[in-house]
Formats: structure tokens, C-alpha cells, sequence
């Protein structure tokens, strides 16, 4: 019988025309090319993550999802039989702007057999000087006055800029127009999905040096015009030994900690737990056991784990199911 422990993964590594090689800073081992994404805990026909610690190393997240189901993940964590882990959690590099796009709701009728819509949040991990993201729309810009911007070159100019810096979050529900522009480098918690409607993407090459597929007639229909209750944050005020929420949607629920020696915490048995380390390094113990955690990991931590500790000093994100 598997006692569950934290689960630590070799993440899957996305070649991306905007990626760079930023990621290795974190020590993770990266392949040739420009790795924009590194899909830290994934569980998606596009890209499953495999544990490398302890007495499951070498399986898929999906096999231990096959093999533990609701015992580890939670009483919400796996809602039907055959169902795919409900989150996927990503570090991204941004060396070049993303494409300028939108996501989905569950409900849309152009959706990809057997694919969600897609909810997500980032925490900003590191941000060059002046770096920006795009962040919804301005203020009245309709159906019309967007596809007429697109038609003739302006499309920049109906959207929303903010400059970013490190600690920054941002909640993302599907129906937000949005981007990652160059020199941020982030985490996202995502809704296990990976349908994405390119608007606009500067008329550039992709990696085949063809011009990447827009997606204009989904990407108008799924736009929320009036906004999607997109929120923002600056995270400084997380103080050591207390959680503080940064984002909350029906898909998950992120919280942000300080760690500052050491942290007594245990699980529910309604959702798994999964932290990503954003900084700094330290050990996680839980009865029987003990792993050295360090920047750039994430973990996923079963329903059934109980009581455990994170050790050390450091900044970490907490990500369960609401």
C-alpha cells in the first residue's frame, strides 16, 4: 500500500516562438530552443508531467490518477470516472510578447472534443524593467469596433497596458483579452485546458517560419465586452505564517505565503494541495518523510497527506480546488 507523500514531477517543456532560456535559472534542466513553457504538474493529451521522487517515480500523473483517483486527490478533485486532473500548473519565460488572446468558457459550442474552457491566474516570478502585459479591453470597445480594428492595423490601441513588476498577480476568467509581453517570467494555475484563440500576433513567423494560425471569428464570439470580473493584485503584504489570497475562482482558489523558519499545515480531504515555490529553499516533511524543496518546483501534495511542514525561508503559492 503507497502512503501518499508529495509528489515532485519532471515537468514537460513547450518550445515557444516567444520562449527564451530563463527557466534555467531555476535549475531546471531545459532542452535545445526556446522553451516558453514548462508544464510543471499536467495531466493533458497535449503533455503529462511524471513523478521523479519516491515509490512512484516514473509514473504519469495520469496513471496515478487512474490508480489513486478521488483516495488522493479529493472528494472534488476527481468528479466522474475517466475525468483528467481539474488543474495545470506552468512556469512560463516570455522572451518575446505572446500572442495577443482569449480563452474560452466550459460552455462554448466551439470547443475541442473533450477539452474545457479555460480560467487562469499568473504570479509574476521576475519582471524586467518597464515590462507589460496586456489586460483586457479598454472602456467600449464593442464586437464592431474590435473586428474594425483588426481589419484595419489598430488593434493595439483597443487594448488595456498595465507594467508589471515581481509579486504582481493577475486573475484571468475566461472571456479576458490578454497577453505576457517580453522580459516577464511567470507561474500560472490554469484550468486543465489548452485551447487558446490567437486575436493578434504582431505578423510574425512562427517556429516553421509560416505565419501562426489567428483564431478571429472564436476569439470575437468568447470575448466578454463588458469585462469578465478580471482582478489584480500587488502581494507584498503577505506576512510569514499567514496565507493570503490573491486569486479565487469556481476552478481554484491561489494563496500566497511567506515562509520564515518553520510552518505546521495539513491537508482536507476534499482537494489536493499543490505549491509552487516561487523563491527561496527549505525542506518539506510530513509524517515518515522529508524532501528539499528549492525555486522553481512545484508539488502536489494528496488529499489524504495529512499533517505536514514546509521548513526553510521562503515564498510559495498554495493552489487547492474551492
Amino acid at each position: 500500500m503507497t502512503k501518499p507523500y508529495p509528489l515532485k514531477f519532471q515537468p514537460e517543456f513547450k518550445e515557444r516562438v516567444w520562449g527564451g532560456r530563463a527557466l534555467e535559472k531555476f535549475g531546471l534542466n531545459l532542452p535545445e530552443g526556446h522553451i516558453g513553457e514548462g508544464w510543471m504538474i499536467a495531466d493533458h493529451p497535449n503533455g503529462v508531467s511524471s513523478v521523479v521522487n519516491g515509490e512512484l517515480a516514473g509514473q504519469g500523473l495520469d496513471q496515478i490518477r487512474e490508480q489513486f483517483g478521488q483516495e488522493w486527490f479529493g472528494s472534488k478533485g476527481i468528479p466522474e470516472a475517466g475525468g483528467r486532473f481539474p488543474l495545470l500548473i506552468k512556469l512560463l519565460d516570455c522572451n518575446d510578447n505572446l500572442s495577443v488572446q482569449v480563452h474560452p468558457t466550459d460552455d462554448y459550442e466551439g470547443l475541442p472534443k473533450g477539452e474545457l474552457g479555460k480560467t487562469e491566474m499568473w504570479y509574476v516570478l521576475d519582471a524586467k524593467p518597464d515590462a507589460k502585459i496586456i489586460y483586457g479591453l479598454k472602456e467600449n470597445v464593442t464586437r464592431e469596433s474590435l473586428r474594425a480594428a483588426l481589419e484595419n492595423g489598430t488593434v493595439m490601441d483597443s487594448m488595456q497596458e498595465i507594467t508589471v513588476s515581481a509579486g504582481d498577480a493577475f486573475y484571468i476568467p475566461a472571456g479576458t483579452v490578454h497577453a505576457l509581453c517580453a522580459g516577464v517570467v511567470v507561474a500560472e494555475i490554469q484550468q486543465n485546458s489548452d485551447t487558446t484563440y490567437r486575436i493578434y500576433d504582431y505578423d510574425r513567423p512562427g517556429l516553421d517560419g509560416k505565419p501562426r494560425e489567428l483564431h478571429i471569428e472564436d476569439s470575437l464570439n468568447v470575448t466578454a465586452y463588458e469585462g469578465a470580473g478580471a482582478t489584480s493584485m500587488k502581494t507584498d503584504s503577505a506576512v510569514p505564517g499567514e496565507w493570503l489570497q490573491i486569486a479565487s475562482s469556481p476552478y481554484f482558489i491561489v494563496e500566497k505565503g511567506v515562509v520564515n523558519g518553520e510552518w505546521n499545515l495539513s491537508t482536507t480531504p476534499d482537494s489536493f494541495t499543490i505549491l509552487v515555490i516561487c523563491e527561496g529553499s527549505g525542506h518539506l516533511t510530513w509524517e515518515g518523510g522529508s524532501q528539499p524543496y528549492a525555486a522553481g518546483e512545484c508539488y502536489l501534495l494528496p488529499s489524504t497527506l495529512g499533517a505536514y511542514g514546509i521548513e526553510g525561508r521562503s515564498t510559495v503559492l498554495r493552489s487547492y480546488l474551492p
